[in-house]
């Protein structure tokens, strides 16, 4: 049973320093119990204390992390079975297998394209962050791992040959690499070596007793890490990621609290069924899912579906405040402005793109909120706006000193004609789409 706010206030020291970052200890325990933030901000509150909320306020799935630096990152810690009940915080890894059964020139251009198939979306790097790198016996093995190391990208050693583990983990042990896989048969050996180099291991099961039997066995020899791999057909996985998600986050059945790999390139040898499978490992309930081949066509709508789904619905998408210069503007270059939801930017950014004529985008924090949303929640007015022309200084980049409004915010015109003196304030169009032929009728004019 999580802690519920007042648990975990009667355990705080009542204080309300502020040295949390929050103006009360009732505050700070709510974010806590949200799992927004961790006890250990507290600087008054004994280790005991900290030990018994950390046990307690622990999700019911591990959190693994792998990879490094920028290319980090954590899966698992999910704590609702459903995103509307609260949010989900870890997305999956999505990658491909490289083989050393494959041509160097496959090895390497597989390589290149999990570098460099990246997507900016709503301000947003959509990227690849695993690679599987499977044992085929052609002697290739350690030499792509050297490699594939250099990406800092998640790593899954994929060898039952412990010689040949025990050579690649020192490579790229910096980065956490998975080993993959233990099983009925070999969990001794694989679970030591783990064990051995601190890294985490996949448990590999054809029913969840098996996965349950396996991963408690793991469990007691030592090692921390667990990622359940529930083997078998499309239907046979889709029913078991389920299970296994409501067992670890509604049964508390800790031997079933980790993250999960799918491999839909073991399903099918039908790339569109492939990459069908990882669009519903997405959304219930892969923790990775490796694919046979990075594709544009694959990957990009994979990725939209993931950030679409791991987006916190509580927390608009924002784009920082400034000025962004669209085309090539120049000193007569009209300014437009609005409000930092990052859709409202990239959507009125991609249609003044669109029109070949340079602009000024003047972008204002409005906590993330849509142009209309902001004006009603009075973040977004001719005060607001009028503070931002001045505090930006965007003056000295045009002597045009037209400002262009959102064509929702009519109202607010002849306020921010009083505000800034000098200025010429111009009503904008009420749909983005409509910019490029009022950009032509504004320069004629």
């Amino acid at each position: 049973m999580a802690l519920k706010p007042l648990d975990i206030f009667k355990l705080l020291p009542k204080t309300n320093c502020k040295e949390c970052g929050f103006p009360t200890c009732l505050a700070f325990a709510m974010q806590i119990a949200m799992g927004k933030e961790d006890i250990k901000k507290c600087p008054h509150v004994s280790e005991e204390t900290k030990a018994k909320l950390l046990q307690e306020a622990a999700p019911p799935m591990k959190v693994i992390s792998i990879g490094k630096d920028n290319e980090k990152i954590n899966l698992g810690g999910e704590t609702v079975m459903f995103r509307h009940e609260k949010t989900f915080y870890n997305s999956p890894a999505i990658g491909c297998i490289i083989s050393d059964s494959m041509s160097d020139e496959e090895i390497d251009n597989s390589i290149k394209n999990t570098i460099d198939m990246n997507y900016d979306r709503v301000g947003v790097t959509l990227k690849s962050n695993i690679i599987g790198i499977k044992d085929d016996g052609k002697g290739k093995f350690i030499d792509i791992v050297k490699k594939t190391s250099q990406t800092a990208k998640g790593l899954i050693l994929m060898s039952q040959n412990p010689s040949i583990l025990n050579q690649a983990i020192p490579l790229c042990k910096d980065v956490n690499p998975i080993l993959f896989y233990a099983d009925t048969v070999n969990y001794q050996e694989m679970g030591s070596i783990a064990k051995q180099f601190s890294v985490p291991i996949v448990v590999k099961g054809k029913s969840i007793d098996e996965l349950v039997d396996i991963s408690k066995k793991i469990a007691e020899m030592g090692v921390e890490n667990i990622i359940l791999y529930p083997e078998g057909s499309i239907n046979q996985v889709y029913k078991n990621l389920i299970l296994i998600r409501r067992a670890a986050i509604l049964g508390k059945i800790k031997e079933l609290g980790y993250p999960v790999l799918t491999i839909p390139t073991f399903m099918t040898d039908d790339y569109l069924k492939e990459t069908m499978y990882a669009g519903n490992f997405i959304a219930k309930y892969g923790g990775i899912i490796l694919l046979s081949k990075l594709t544009g066509e694959a990957l990009f709508p994979l990725f939209l579906e993931r950030l679409n789904i791991f987006t916190d619905p509580q927390k608009p998408m924002a784009t920082p405040e400034g000025i962004y210069e669209i085309g090539k503007p120049d000193s007569k270059s009209p300014v437009f402005v609005t409000t930092n939801f990052s859709l409202t930017y990239f959507i009125v950014s991609g249609e003044i793109e669109n029109s070949k004529t340079g602009a000024y985008l003047l972008i204002q924090d409005a906590e993330g909120l849509s142009v209309l949303t902001a004006w009603a929640a009075d973040k977004f007015n001719a005060e607001t706006i009028a503070t931002l022309v001045k505090k930006s200084k965007i003056e000295e980049k045009t002597s045009n000193k037209t400002l262009i409004l959102p064509g929702m915010v009519a109202q607010i015109m002849g306020e921010l004609e009083e505000e800034l003196p000098g200025w010429k304030i111009v009503l904008g169009p009420r749909e983005a789409a409509h910019i490029p032929v009022f950009l032509k009728d504004l320069s004629s004019t």
